[in-house]
C-alpha cells in the first residue's frame, strides 16, 4: 500500500496535484496585492493595454478562447474520459480564467460599440468580480474531481464550470 502511494505522487498527475496544493497556500501578505488586482481599472494607464479598444478586443477574444477550451475539456473529460490528455488544458483554463488576469481588461466604461459588455459590469463591480472568484473555485474543484477519475462527478464539476460562465453571461453580456 505504501508503495502505491509513493508511485501515485511520482506520477505527472500527482506532481500536478502537489503543485496545485502549493499554489493554494498563498501567503496572507499577498492579500493586498490580490485586492488591488480586483479593483476596477479607471483608465488605460491602470492596465497593461495601450488603449481601451485593445482591451475590449483582447477580452472578447480571450473569453471566446476560454469558451473553446471548456468545449475541448468536455471532449477530453466526458467523451474520452482521459484525464492525462485533459490536464494541460485544465491548468491552462485555471490560469486563463482568473480574475487577476481578466479583470484589468474591463476598464471603466468600455461597453458599447464593439463590446458585448453591459454597463452593469461597472455598476455592480463587486458582484462581477465575485463571479470570477466563483469560476476560479469551480475550476479548482473540477481539477480535484477529475484527478479522482470518476466520470459522473467530473461531468457534474464541468457542468458547474459552465453554469458559472453562463450565469455571468446572462447578467453582464449582450448576446
Amino acid at each position: 500500500m505504501q508503495q502505491r502511494y509513493h508511485l501515485k505522487w511520482a506520477s505527472p498527475r500527482g506532481a500536478l496535484a502537489s503543485a496545485f496544493a502549493l499554489m493554494l497556500c498563498t501567503p496572507l501578505a499577498w492579500a493586498d496585492e490580490e485586492a488591488s488586482a480586483l479593483a476596477m481599472p479607471q483608465a488605460v494607464s491602470d492596465t497593461p493595454f495601450a488603449s481601451e479598444r485593445e482591451a475590449v478586443i483582447w477580452r472578447r477574444e480571450e473569453l471566446k478562447d476560454i469558451e473553446s477550451l471548456v468545449r475541448q475539456l468536455r471532449f477530453d473529460l466526458i467523451n474520452n474520459q482521459d484525464i492525462e490528455a485533459a490536464m494541460p488544458r485544465l491548468l491552462e483554463l485555471q490560469e486563463r480564467a482568473s480574475a487577476e488576469r481578466l479583470l484589468p481588461a474591463f476598464i471603466a466604461g468600455t461597453h458599447g460599440s464593439g463590446s458585448e459588455a453591459r454597463a452593469a459590469i461597472w455598476e455592480e463591480w463587486e458582484d462581477f468580480g465575485a463571479g470570477f472568484t466563483d469560476l476560479e473555485s469551480k475550476i479548482a474543484n473540477l481539477i480535484e474531481v477529475a484527478e479522482q477519475e470518476d466520470p459522473r462527478d467530473t461531468a457534474r464539476a464541468l457542468s458547474e464550470v459552465g453554469a458559472s460562465c453562463k450565469s455571468c453571461h446572462r447578467t453582464y453580456r449582450y448576446d
